[in-house]
């Protein structure tokens, strides 16, 4: 039940038939992952940016979308390793029909993590092609974003692995977007600065990933290259790399208990 993940070529498959089964789906999938943070964007950006003006030297709109990118990534994946890894995996029952070929639990858990990782690239990707429309950002840096907002997908697509597999319906997804997603957007330098809060919350919001998925975007968004980002890539990796195995122990639970 502990043992470190027994890995094959076999997620691969599996991969490519999350992929073959959204692409039914493509284009309103995008549209409906990133139509609420071009609205936020547009109405905070725009309308409060006016009157608020430039927050630690950047205008408004610049600060309010290199952290909503990292937000649009986190909750991509976090949707994918929630709803639709639950629906495959319990009410589909897609994970019991491919054990019955040669690929292993450990194989399916990974695909799912890939997967929920690649699916939130297809959103981000949609955002930076309009912030580049938009001229919010025309940086070069910001295609260095890309491998960074891949790290942030695995890293949230691992924690929501770890729910998925706790869940007995779909409701159970209310408290973790509620409790967990919900406060941790507002706490982790998205919206304003950390510094506005009181020094207890920057202690909390120092260990949140998101903190440090913003801290590496917002830079390369800006044309600028992240301070010190060993520090937040150690803890996304940490986050992504603990989290699957969690995700993995307590599917195994629940799958051979």
């Amino acid at each position: 039940m502990y043992a470190s993940p027994q890995l094959t070529r076999g997620f691969w498959p599996v991969v490519l038939r999350n992929l073959l089964v959204w692409k039914k789906l493509a284009v309103p999938s995008v549209i409906g992952n990133i139509a609420e943070p071009l609205i936020t964007l547009v109405a905070f950006g725009y309308g409060l940016g006016s009157m608020i003006g430039q927050v630690e030297g950047l205008p408004y709109i610049v600060y309010l979308a290199s952290g909503s990118l990292a937000v649009s990534c986190a909750l991509a994946a976090t949707f994918e390793g929630l709803y639709s890894a639950y629906s495959r995996m319990e009410v589909q029952k897609t994970w019991e029909s491919i054990m019955n070929a040669p690929i292993a639990l450990d194989d399916i858990v990974f695909a799912e993590l890939l997967w929920a990782a690649m699916k939130s690239m297809f959103t981000v990707a949609a955002i930076l092609v309009v912030l580049f429309v938009l001229g919010i950002s025309r940086e070069p840096t910001m295609l260095l974003a890309l491998p960074v907002l891949w790290l942030v997908g695995l890293t949230f697509s691992a924690i929501a692995l770890v729910f998925n597999a706790l869940a007995r319906g779909y409701d159970f997804f209310t408290y973790y977007f509620t409790l967990v997603m919900t406060p941790m957007t507002f706490m982790s330098g998205v919206y304003f600065p950390l510094s506005q809060m009181p020094t207890p919350l920057q202690w909390i919001a120092q260990v949140l990933p998101l903190t440090h998925a913003v801290a590496l975007v917002r830079p390369l968004i800006i044309g600028e290259w992240p301070t010190q980002p060993w520090l937040p890539i150690a803890v996304l990796l940490a986050y992504a790399a603990g989290g699957y195995y969690v995700a993995l122990v307590l599917t195994r639970r629940r799958f051979f208990k």
